[in-house]
């Protein structure tokens, strides 16, 4: 079992994991990809710069300064969380178990920007399968997504949905594994509904128009998970029962822990300044907060 996982290595997550490293926890860190600081050209408002440098140079840097000090860092997409009494971190390259876990990999994804899913945000339009399943029991149900990710959430919900769907969007589907469940690829005009959510709207495609069927589809479900790209912070967060604030960012208190015990959060998922200084200052928190609370838990159970 690891003592801390950390998901994200970004400035939040490298600097989490320095203070965990020094804290004798070997860490291991999740590198679940650039994310927000690859679109940043450059950056020169930082202590100790000597000149500017772009958001791909300070993300590599960060990985073998963490490198250098002997922590563990894992390439793989998180496609879930769970546990009770500890954590389970389930990722594309295996399932991990630890005692605490830092979530930093950014702010929150945007939306699909689909006509009708911020309509039905509440009434049939869903972010979490792990939460929501329950209610969709015997139903047909719907998930947005072409990546792992999607897969996971899809595959969560056939335990409970009558039955499932991946909707891709048009994008070709992106999975590492053998997928079990149907895949639609099409362009997704909108979903629709009255006051619930009724089903998913598709549009016609070239071939399809040539052959003089180019009318639109409708695909009918009670329910839209939406899962695009990989999960980030606030879905794992939601999927451990978390609590978000009302911008969809992870609350959290002075100590950078969420409302989940053992459980915490740095970074531009927080909210608030959306700097790297903000973000090594909550990474630097969460990793000592994080420390504090595995040595406790490892004294009460010795």
């Amino acid at each position: 079992m690891e003592n801390i996982i950390i998901v994200g290595a970004g400035p939040a997550g490298i600097s989490a994991a320095l203070y965990a490293a020094r804290g004798n926890m070997d860490p291991l860190i999740i590198n679940t990809g650039i994310g927000s600081l690859e679109k940043a050209e450059k950056i020169e408002n930082y202590y100790g710069l000597e000149r500017p440098l772009s958001g791909k140079e300070l993300f590599e840097r960060g990985l073998e300064q963490a490198r250098a000090l002997g922590v563990r860092i894992l390439d793989a997409q998180v496609v879930g969380m769970g546990g009770f009494d500890t954590f389970e971190v389930k990722t594309t390259e295996g399932d991990f178990e630890a005692r605490s876990v830092i979530l930093a990999t950014g702010s929150k994804r945007a939306s699909a920007k689909i006509p009708g899913v911020k309509e039905f945000e509440g009434k049939g339009v869903s972010y979490c399968a792990v939460c929501d399943a329950f209610f969709y029991r015997g139903k047909d149900v719907a998930v947005l997504g072409n990546s792992d990710f999607a897969l996971h959430e899809a595959e969560e919900l056939s335990h409970t949905a009558s039955h499932v769907t991946i909707f891709t969007d048009g994008k070709k589907p992106e999975f590492s594994r053998e997928n079990p469940l149907p895949v639609n690829t099409m362009k997704i005009q909108a979903i629709e509904g009255d006051e619930r959510v009724s089903g998913i709207r598709l549009k016609s495609d070239v071939s399809m128009q040539e052959a003089g069927t180019g009318a639109d589809s409708f695909v009918p479900a009670e329910g839209v998970f939406v899962a695009l790209g990989t999960a980030g912070s606030s879905e794992m967060a939601r999927q451990i029962g978390a609590e978000l604030n009302e911008k969809g960012n992870i609350r959290v208190n002075e100590e950078m822990e969420t409302t989940v015990p053992g459980l915490y959060a740095a970074g531009d998922c927080t909210g608030g300044l959306l700097q790297v200084a903000k973000a090594v200052h909550d990474g630097a928190q969460a990793g000592l907060s994080a420390c504090q609370y595995v040595r406790k838990l490892l004294k009460e159970q010795a």
